[in-house]
C-alpha cells in the first residue's frame, strides 16, 4: 500500500518515512536508508526527520557499518533523547565495535528511560539482523545469554 501511495504521490514524506521503516523491519537496510533520506530531502523540518536518523543508524547497524551507525545515533539522540530504539541501536554498534564501555554507558542512559534494555519481541524479520541486534544487546548489558 505504501508503494502504491507513493507512486501517486512521490512527494509524500511520510509515505517515504513509512517505506523506510517497513524496509527496515524487512531486511533491506540499503533500500531503507534510500526512503528515510528521501522523506528527510522532503520534509527537513519534520520531527520525522529525527526518527528518520534512528531509523538510518539501524540499517548501517545492520549493515555492518558501525562507525556511520554511532554518528547518526549519537545526532539523532541528542535531539530525540526519549526514543528507546536509538539507545539500543547505538549501544548494539558500540558493542559490535569492541567499545564496551561506551556500550554499557548507553544501557545506562536507556535504564533511565526504560527498565527493558532487550525487548522481548524483535520485530526484524532477517535473522542475521535480529541476532546482530541482540548479541550486540546482549554484550551491551552484560548478559552472558
Amino acid at each position: 500500500m505504501i508503494d502504491r501511495a507513493l507512486i501517486i504521490n512521490p512527494s509524500f514524506a511520510r509515505g517515504w518515512f513509512l517505506s523506510g521503516v517497513g524496509r527496515l523491519l524487512a531486511g533491506q537496510p540499503d533500500l531503507s536508508i534510500e526512503h528515510f533520506q528521501t522523506s528527510v530531502r522532503l520534509n527537513p523540518r519534520d520531527r520525522g526527520r529525527i526518527n528518520s536518523g534512528i531509523g538510518m543508524g539501524g540499517a548501517h547497524l545492520f549493515s555492518r557499518r558501525f562507525e556511520e551507525a554511532t554518528t547518526i545515533l549519537l545526532s539523532s539522540l541528542q535531539q530525540a533523547p526519549d526514543v528507546p530504539i536509538g539507545y539500543r541501536f547505538l549501544a548494539a554498534s558500540y558493542a559490535h565495535m569492541g567499545r564496551l564501555d561506551e556500550a554499557r554507558e548507553i544501557v545506562s542512559r536507556l535504564r533511565a528511560i526504560t527498565p527493558v534494555v532487550i525487548p522481548s519481541v524483535i520485530p526484524y524479520r532477517n535473522p542475521e539482523h535480529r541476532e546482530l541486534f541482540l548479541s550486540g544487546l546482549r554484550l551491551a548489558a552484560g548478559d552472558p545469554e
